[in-house]
């Protein structure tokens, strides 16, 4: 009979383990749009318009950079994930949030502790109120006793504990894939930055060489009577400052080479960066795939983590709910003790006691009900977080693709500029060579040659940057799948 008994209140015991309280998780919808406003450049368009990635789409996957076809690049961007380090940082952070997950599981399990102990003991025979004939010569206590604690999840308290814990983890995993793409595209930011100010070095570098020889002219047509002393200062002046210009891009270029050394894990003093100019005639500006909304929400890593967020903010909910419910515990201790060393471990000495523990709060003045308001809260915060993200990734894509789409027509056009400003030079050095303008007129021409030059160049770089921009909008080579089960 009362082995019927004690079945039956284990069966109910593990009925009622299995319930929980607290709302079931349900990924809130976010804000989403039918397709992106801005279409793809036509070059990256594909023949039959802009296209959902697909599984087997490999352009944006893993190492998205090797899209730029540059060797260096490709060498200093395999550097990032082993030394630089913020992620080391956030890869740390990822390490313990996992392993917050094994310290939460521990509640599941009951706790069981030992705590032996020996003393002894003699009673005064001359204390008030103590009998003398009591007195003896000491008495010994040898005790080892066993506690066992067990919290029993009625309510799913603990579990939600658990799978919050896990959730965490897999939103700092989140984190540091975030972190990783974000610093492989700054690296490439920086690279063609350092590769634009090497452009414009070069251009510099032979711009101050046709000024010297400008120079000259002005000077020997001077000693000939020909040109008056105010063209020889137009030309110094000219030529003066081409040479700060190209002085003050060592300041660029030099930034630029630091801020790569640090992000690869290096001091400054240990990278040098042989100069290699852009090719803004034939720029490798990469082809990169439609994608629709449903496939950016799955390749951006904030966006997975503010998802893996929500998600523990919600079990935050349940944890709060089962505080309205009465907790039940099993505590049991057992173990030997005796008055001395002989008799310590001896049958008789044993000891045991077991029993569950059933506490409710009565009353708290509110206290569990603002726990709850505060859970919800918080909760409602990470959804909107959630959807600003998704928000914020839709403009990021909509801004670099019109900026690619604009930059490739701005580019064909100062392409056009530039030719005319040189043409229109080399027209008026022929005209000054004979007489027929001023050199005035030369200057004039030099100066917007030389702009429209470094505009050519600079709208390449700008090209560059929106396309990592944008890779890195798309989420890189990123997606959910990555997120480990833990």
């Amino acid at each position: 009979m009362k082995r019927g008994a004690t079945i039956t209140a284990v069966v109910a015991l593990l009925m009622l383990s299995g319930c929980m309280v607290g709302p079931k998780y349900k990924t809130p919808a976010a804000i989403v749009a039918p397709s992106f406003k801005e279409a793809p450049p036509a070059s990256f368009a594909e023949q039959d318009g802009w296209k959902p990635g697909r599984p087997s789409d490999t352009r944006l996957k893993g190492d998205w950079w090797t899209m730029f076809d540059d060797a260096q690049l490709n060498a200093l961007e395999v550097q990032v994930d082993t030394a630089n380090q913020t992620i080391k940082a956030a890869e740390a952070n990822f390490r313990a949030a996992r392993a917050q997950i094994g310290y939460t599981r521990a509640n599941e399990a009951p706790t069981i502790g030992v705590n032996p102990s020996i003393s002894a003991v003699r009673e005064s025979a001359n204390q008030p109120y103590f009998p003398s004939n009591l007195a003896n010569n000491g008495s010994g206590d040898f005790s080892l006793p066993v506690d066992l604690d067990y919290e029993i999840d009625l309510w799913g308290r603990i579990r939600r504990s658990v799978t919050a814990a896990r959730e965490q983890a897999q939103a700092s995993d989140a984190d540091l894939e975030n972190a990783r793409l974000s610093l492989h595209a700054e690296l490439a930011m920086d690279y063609f930055g350092l590769r634009w100010a090497d452009a414009e070095t070069k251009l510099l570098d032979d711009t101050v060489t046709a000024y010297q020889s400008a120079l000259q002219l002005t000077q020997d047509r001077f000693e000939g009577g020909a040109a008056p002393q105010s063209d020889v200062t137009q030309a110094q002046t000219q030529l003066d400052q081409a040479r700060v210009q190209l002085t003050d891009l060592e300041v660029q270029r030099t930034q630029y080479e630091h801020a790569i050394a640090v992000l690869i894990g290096k001091p400054p003093a240990e990278l040098t960066l042989a100069p290699v100019p852009l090719n803004f005639q034939a720029p490798v500006i990469p082809q990169i795939p439609g994608v629709m909304p449903a496939v950016l929400l799955e390749r951006r890593p904030d966006i997975a983590g503010d998802e893996r967020r929500m998600a523990s903010a919600n079990e935050q909910i349940g944890i709060a709910q089962a505080a309205y419910y009465p907790t039940l515990s099993l505590s049991a201790i057992a173990g030997f003790q005796g008055t001395s060393a002989l008799n310590w471990f001896n049958w008789p000495s044993r000891f045991w006691a077991v029993g569950p523990a059933f506490s409710e709060t009565l009353f708290d003045a509110g206290r569990r009900r603002s726990a709850k308001n505060i859970t919800v809260a918080q909760y409602d915060a990470t959804v909107a977080n959630y959807r600003q993200t998704v928000l914020t990734a839709f403009q990021q894509v909509e801004d670099n693709l019109a900026a690619l789409r604009v930059l490739s027509n701005e580019a064909q056009q100062q392409h056009e500029a530039t030719a005319s400003a040189e043409q229109s030079l080399d027209l008026f050095q022929t005209r000054y060579e004979g007489g027929v303008d001023t050199y005035l007129q030369v200057v004039t021409w030099q100066t917007a040659a030389l702009n429209n030059q470094r505009n050519d160049l600079d709208i390449m770089e700008r090209r560059l940057d929106a396309s990592v921009l944008l890779i890195k909008a798309l989420g890189g080579g990123w997606d959910t799948t990555k997120i480990p089960h833990l």
